[in-house]
């Protein structure tokens, strides 16, 4: 029967799950030893993992393995299946995925098994879990920063069971949207890989660059998440499942914090909402545990907030040794044992008998049979000791009845063999309930059309700016303007939003363009209510299409009868394999931006057929519910460019989109390809895209100016004023 709540716990190794099973978890998710989001914990082998699962299936516990990494061609088509057979095979629960195309894969390849989808897939609305579930997802996990009305609003609006994270440390951004890792140093966090630039030291400076506050500021730092006092609400907001995070911490920790969440759990379960109160000791055994400057209950009360940041201080402290040792005693070292009954009957002649219930389970099994002793007799005491060696079992005897004659013989070795037998066929009766059939791996066809290389190539160029918009339109080499959402509605021009995109639609259609728009990065409760009020009229604006940043996005325009035809993925609904674009073509979507963080003999395998590729841009590292400018000089509601200086003395900027409440934070260098023009023409992409979001005018027509020159009439780098400063992004080296 499925529990009314689910309290998840992480597990980084073997001793951990145990430890957090003997604490109370109704779930344990972890990672094997490919694909999972936490590449440099200890994680499973394969002999552990399917351990961890019958351990867990004996005991209760559901266990759920992180497939949440996205994947690469080869990665797809020969590792996934043989990885993933033996656990599903053994009956593993459900499994957390990232990657459109595996989740979709996964349903082909192995059905009944659950899928879960990652809070890196970004939901944070009614629209986008209703599109998921309706692919096959069975959990949705949500976004950390959504509130509890919105997560009432996706409850009482969908049928999927959402997970929600209660514990532990918090990502800065939107976890997909966060490319800061992966673009500075190759480890990417998509890929497992995180290196944690966020818990570095930033000086903040405003928008004519100078300093504010500290020299050594930790203002992309979240402290850690903490909501003991909370769980009432978590649950009556539809949260189902309670996610504790922490695979990368020890077993202490994590048995620590799932002993208190049990307890509190169990509490709200056994007494409801009234009078509900966490004791000041156990909120300081969670501090004890471990904390980051303290704790925040998070984006459950409030939208974001300079309270919810470190500042000073961005390290993981633990403290008192004695309750750690407390805890150390009570689940690591102590293993749970499940409480059997056991008959045995020894009777001259016959082979030995032995029965042992657990609940409703029975099993029975003989051993050898039983001599007429010739000198001592076995005593009963003596039967009983070796039989009660149960130490290296998961069980351990509540009542064991012995029925014997009095004369008999059986060696030492047939005795425990007996009790062996007993346990061990006891122990695959617990978990034979969970074991599939063996499954066949599928040949899964779709179109591949990468060998058709495009006849004339197309340059798009897309504008966070009026400025880069005056600078492109008049350029006749630019086929399509995708005008950014960001630009309408700022309040500076007397016009209505629908009034605005009228106005750059029509001057752009005047002189020939294309012309798309482009939805916000992050699509919450509050943006999907402003589009709601004129959707109707932004259809008949006369877009060619609209660049779509978001699964809530997707279902939004689903909702409101916006074709698929007209949709285009932008790079950050990531399509890194072929049957990944496959997906999404049979939902209807077929054009998309191609990843930014494949390199160049992964993108020439590709099949790039109605894909577009960034040429130039200054690369979004991080979107974020949190503000910079409001966390140093307070909430003004105006969209403006803050900076961040890190150690090595580079400028990031950071632009605050107040309409929709986000923040964005650029990669100091622009990429720019446009002197890889000879490598990237035989990739097959029929259309180039050139992204100007902070550019001055100036500067957005001399980049321009050098794709005409370098793309158009061939010139070299060596032969035009090139840019000082760029970088390849991953063209050259890629991610692991």
């Amino acid at each position: 029967m499925k529990k009314k709540l689910e309290l998840l716990a992480p597990a980084g190794s073997l001793a951990t799950l145990k430890a957090v099973v003997n604490a109370g978890a109704d779930a344990v998710y972890l990672g094997g030893e490919l694909f999972g989001a936490r590449a440099y914990a200890n994680n499973f082998s394969k002999e552990e993992l399917l351990e961890g699962i019958d351990y867990g299936h004996r005991n209760d516990c559901r266990v759920i393995l992180a497939v949440n990494t996205l994947l690469k061609e080869k990665e797809l088509k020969e590792q996934l299946f043989d990885y993933l057979l033996p656990y599903y095979e053994k009956g593993i629960d459900a499994v957390i995925v990232q990657d459109f195309g595996v989740m979709a894969w996964i349903k082909e390849q192995f059905p009944g098994l659950p899928i879960h989808t990652s809070t890196q897939m970004t939901v944070t609305g009614v629209e986008g879990a209703k599109f998921l579930a309706s692919m096959g997802a069975d959990r949705v996990v949500m976004a950390r920063e959504l509130s509890f009305s919105e997560i009432r609003e996706i409850h009482e609006a969908v049928d999927v069971e959402l997970e929600g994270f209660v514990h532990g440390a918090l990502c800065y951004c939107y976890s997909g949207q966060c490319l800061f890792s992966s673009m500075l140093g190759g480890r990417s966090g998509n890929r497992g890989r995180c290196a944690q630039p966020c818990r570095l030291p930033y000086q903040v400076l405003n928008g004519a660059k100078k300093p504010l506050g500290r020299a050594e500021n930790y203002i992309l730092s979240p402290k850690d998440l903490c909501t003991i006092e909370n769980i009432p609400k978590l649950a009556e907001a539809g949260i189902y499942s309670f996610k504790i995070e922490g695979r990368m911490k020890q077993a202490e920790y994590a048995a620590g914090v799932v002993s208190i969440y049990r307890k509190y759990m169990d509490r709200y379960l056994s007494y409801g909402a009234t009078d509900y109160a966490v004791a000041k000791e156990d909120k300081k055994k969670l501090y004890d545990f471990g904390n980051r400057s303290g704790f925040t209950d998070g984006y459950y009360t409030k939208h974001n907030g300079k309270e919810m940041i470190t500042f000073e201080k961005p390290n993981h402290t633990k403290s008192n040794d004695a309750l750690q040792e407390q805890i150390r005693k009570q689940y690591i070292e102590t293993e749970k044992k499940e409480q059997i009954k056991g008959k045995v009957f020894l009777q001259k002649g016959v082979p030995a008998r032995m029965e042992v219930n657990f609940g409703e389970l029975s099993v029975s099994v003989t051993g050898d049979v039983v001599q007429k002793a010739k000198n001592s007799p076995l005593k009963k005491e003596n039967i009983y000791e070796k039989l009660n060696k149960t130490k290296s079992t998961p069980y351990e005897f509540e009542s064991l009845e012995i029925i014997m004659e009095d004369d008999i013989f059986l060696p030492v070795q047939a005795i425990n063999q007996l009790r062996r037998k007993a346990l061990t066929k006891l122990a695959r009766k617990e978990v034979e309930a969970f074991v599939r059939k063996p499954v066949e791996k599928k040949l899964i066809e779709y179109s591949d059309n990468s060998e058709n290389l495009p006849g004339e190539t197309c340059l798009s160029v897309s504008v966070e700016t009026k400025e880069a918009f005056f600078a492109s339109v008049k350029r006749a080499f630019v086929k399509r303007i995708y005008l950014d959402s960001q630009i309408f509605g700022q309040k500076t021009s007397g016009k209505n939003e629908v009034e605005e995109m009228k106005e750059l639609v029509k001057l752009a259609k005047e002189a020939g363009k294309e012309v798309y728009y482009i939805f916000p990065f992050v699509f919450r409760s509050s943006t999907k209510k402003r589009y709601e009020m004129f959707v109707e009229e932004l259809k008949t604006v006369g877009f060619d299409g609209f660049l779509i940043k978001s699964y809530d996005e997707i279902g939004f325009c689903r909702e409101h009868q916006i074709s698929e035809e007209k949709l285009m993925l932008d790079h950050n609904m990531y399509t890194y394999t072929d049957f990944t674009r496959h997906s999404f073509a049979s939902c209807g979507i077929k054009r998309d931006t191609a990843p930014l963080e494949l390199n160049a003999k992964e993108l020439m395998h590709r099949d790039n057929t109605d894909s577009e590729m960034i040429l130039y841009g200054y690369l979004p590292l991080m979107v974020s519910a949190q503000c910079v400018h409001k966390n140093m000089q307070g909430c003004d509601k105006k969209r403006q460019i803050s900076y961040l200086k890190d150690r090595y003395g580079k400028e990031f900027a950071v632009k605050n989109n107040c309409k929709d409440c986000y923040n964005v934070i650029y990669n100091v260098s622009p990429l720019s390809l446009m002197h890889q023009k000879k490598e990237i023409l035989p990739m097959g992409f029929s259309w180039y895209r050139l992204c100007f979001t902070i550019e001055t005018e100036k500067e957005a027509e001399h980049i321009l100016d050098l794709y005409e020159k370098m793309w158009l009439q061939g010139k070299k780098k060596e032969e035009v004023s090139y840019l000082l400063d760029y970088t390849n992004g991953h063209f050259k080296r890629g991610v692991e």
